[in-house]
């Protein structure tokens, strides 16, 4: 479905899941919504992200807590989390495919798809905390 298809409230909370770097919670996203004047139904909320989720134009992360986050890079990649701060960041390097293979042989499984998760201290928290270097 292409963005234009979209109703008013699912294009503005694309777009701020899209604007986002921090992989927002569905409260984070309320939050934003009521800083750009908009007042949308909590309901309204957490169906549009269901709802892009299920259309392939963003992905839900279940990282770390109990809150899922969303991510509008749909494309095949990672995250890491800094266990000190919680900061959440995409990790691009590519899964090697020996490993896959490895895998696959092991478990006699066809994968489709690969979900990780590192943790790790930020660059920020390590900086600010000698002992973390």
């Amino acid at each position: 479905m292409s963005r234009y298809g979209l109703t008013t409230p699912r294009k503005i909370i694309l777009e701020i899941v899209s604007d986002s770097h921090d992989h927002p919670t569905a409260a984070d996203v309320i939050d934003r919504l009521k800083t750009r004047g908009h007042s949308v139904a909590y309901a309204t909320v957490y169906n549009s992200l269901r709802y892009l989720t299920e259309q392939g134009m963003i992905r839900e992360l279940k990282l770390e807590g109990d809150a899922s986050r969303y991510d509008a890079r749909t494309e095949d990649h990672q995250h890491i989390v800094c266990t000190e701060c919680g900061r959440v960041d995409e990790v691009m390097t590519k899964t090697p495919q020996d490993w896959l293979d490895r895998i696959a042989d092991d478990s006699g499984y066809s994968i489709t798809e690969e979900q990780m998760l590192f943790k790790g201290v930020c660059p920020s928290c390590r900086a600010s905390s000698p002992s973390k270097r």
